[in-house]
């Protein structure tokens, strides 16, 4: 590297992220529980708005996103004039870092959130400030405590991911009030729609100047592949995040596939209930088999083995059997690997593989998903 040439401070410092692995040398036909993902997809009306989209390849998207941020707006009963759609959710938390944290400016987020977070403060020359976790729960007085005339963005994902728990609105509701004034709350709702009748802090950005709000069409909307995301936020910070948008940065493939997937609410009752049914079924099999977890209210359980060998080891024994999960100890987490709820025949492997792992075969067989309470 030139002396002469460097990059902006605090660049240097980003480890590069890694996403969920896929594959599996030697393995063939692997089932992959790694990042989250819908394992139905998309609905069939996302599927057809996405293959009439190829007649207009040719053409520019629009610029305004009107149809898609009309569409959100009418689902979710807000603003369609406070709504920006970006690449991903991941974009709009980007385009908050840029616009509001800079060098001397401090980024607080939780010791087991989305390890994005930190990359964005370094991206912008920002220091990342993490705060300790309650039992792997999000702790507000700690956050506040963290908090000083320097802090200016707070991200906080609930549910929380890769934990699955969360914190009550009020809880999130007294954050907000005690913030400091140039202080944003930024609520990732990437898990929000697996809550039923979770307004993933909505009422909280109606009511105040300092708090927005992201969502993603990767997780239940399963168009992970797509990179649609979208924010909702006080007019005068909406206003600020177009400024730096780049105005053709969602494609009209993009674009029309969204519109139809947030206007297909049956399929996202038909996933979560399907989601709840089998992460409630996982949960109860593994613990059977002496493996833990938190109560989850995302796509994934976090188990919890006795230390970081033991995970390590399940995960490789896991892996042998074609599963592939996420370890996460990149999340402060060395003795936990987190699941994606897959369907069913998924879930069944991945108690039997962990059984087998835990006794030889010789823990008791999980009940049937029919027989456990969601």
């Amino acid at each position: 590297m030139s002396d002469a040439i460097r990059p902006q401070p605090g660049i240097l410092e980003i480890a590069l992220y890694e996403g969920g692995k896929a594959t599996v040398a030697g393995v063939s036909n692997v089932v992959k529980l790694s990042s989250n993902e819908n394992p139905f997809g998309c609905s069939d009306r996302v599927k057809e708005a996405y293959q009439r989209a190829v007649h207009s390849l040719h053409r520019y998207p629009s610029t305004d996103h009107a149809a898609l941020r009309g569409a959100i707006a009418e689902v979710h009963g807000m603003d369609a004039a406070r709504v920006i759609c970006g690449v991903g959710s991941d974009e709009v938390l980007e385009w908050l870092a840029q616009a509001y944290a800079g060098p001397r400016d401090e980024v607080v987020f939780t010791e087991h959130g989305f390890l994005m977070y930190r990359l964005l403060a370094h991206a912008v020359g920002a220091t990342p400030v993490q705060v300790a976790e309650r039992e792997r729960v999000i702790d507000v007085d700690a956050i506040l405590a963290a908090c000083n005339t320097r802090t200016k963005l707070v991200f906080l994902a609930n549910p929380n991911n890769p934990t699955g728990t969360m914190i009550s609105p009020a809880e999130v509701q007294r954050l907000a009030e005690s913030l400091p004034r140039q202080a944003i709350l930024v609520l990732d709702g990437a898990y929000a729609e697996y809550v039923e009748g979770f307004d993933a802090g909505l009422a909280l950005v109606e009511a105040r100047q300092n708090v927005v709000m992201t969502r993603t069409f990767s997780k239940i909307y399963g168009l992970g592949g797509l990179r649609i995301g979208w924010g909702y936020g006080p007019k005068h910070i909406i206003d600020v995040l177009n400024r730096i948008r780049q105005p053709f940065n969602l494609s009209t493939a993009q674009l029309d596939a969204a519109e139809a997937a947030v206007l297909d609410q049956d399929w996202v009752v038909k996933c979560r209930s399907e989601n709840a049914r089998m992460r409630g079924w996982l949960a109860n099999a593994l613990a059977e088999h002496g493996v833990p977890s938190d109560v989850s209210s995302a796509n994934f359980i976090l188990a919890r083995f006795a230390n970081p060998a033991e995970a390590e080891a399940c995960d490789a024994h896991l892996q042998s059997q074609g599963l592939i999960v996420r370890r996460v100890a990149g999340y402060g987490l060395p003795h936990c690997l987190r699941i994606t709820i897959g369907d069913e025949a998924s879930c069944r492997r991945i108690a039997h593989a962990v059984a087998q792992f835990k006794a030889a075969g010789a823990a008791p067989v999980a009940r049937a998903p029919e027989d456990v309470a969601e």
